[in-house]
């Protein structure tokens, strides 16, 4: 599995429930531009639109050898793509998003052992700053009680 992008933020921003990998909807020079690794999650989300779930504000930029690079516009880049789920796993998100506060979030776009493009999606709820510090104190307690046991030889 060859990790493409990943939204960092996201870990930061949400508290991930459950992961979910899905399928995309991609044209032939997205998937170029995507080997390149010109793509970004950042700010993206998922939305489920008449029963279908898409992923939203996803920028993957124009790949400059295509055949018609000039004729494209720069939104295209940031166009809506449909991801593909089984029935089951999409009537889950869809009572999973239903409850207050939850959401779908892209963690990471990656190349799995077939070598086809696919997104994993997280189930998340968003945290609170309160939630944010702590988790930063926790991983900076953890941090250095690492560095003092490492410095520790007996």
């Amino acid at each position: 599995m060859k990790i493409v992008a990943q939204n960092k933020k996201a870990f930061h921003d949400y508290e991930i429930l459950d992961r979910i990998e899905a399928g995309v909807v991609l044209a032939g020079d997205e998937v170029k531009s995507i080997r390149a690794g010109h793509v970004s999650l950042a700010g993206s989300f998922a939305q489920i639109v008449e029963n279908e779930l898409w992923l939203k504000n996803c920028h993957i930029t124009l790949y400059k050898q295509a055949y018609d690079y000039a004729r494209r516009e720069e939104e295209y880049a940031t166009r809506n793509r449909k991801l593909l789920l089984s029935r089951r796993q999409l009537n889950r998100i869809i009572s999973d998003i239903s409850r207050q506060g939850i959401t779908v979030v892209p963690l990471k776009v990656y190349f799995n052992d077939k070598n086809l493009i696919k997104v994993e999606l997280g189930i998340a709820k968003g945290k609170k700053s309160a939630d944010k510090r702590q988790a930063l104190k926790e991983r900076d307690i953890k941090r250095q009680t690492d560095r003092e046991l490492r410095g520790y030889k007996s």
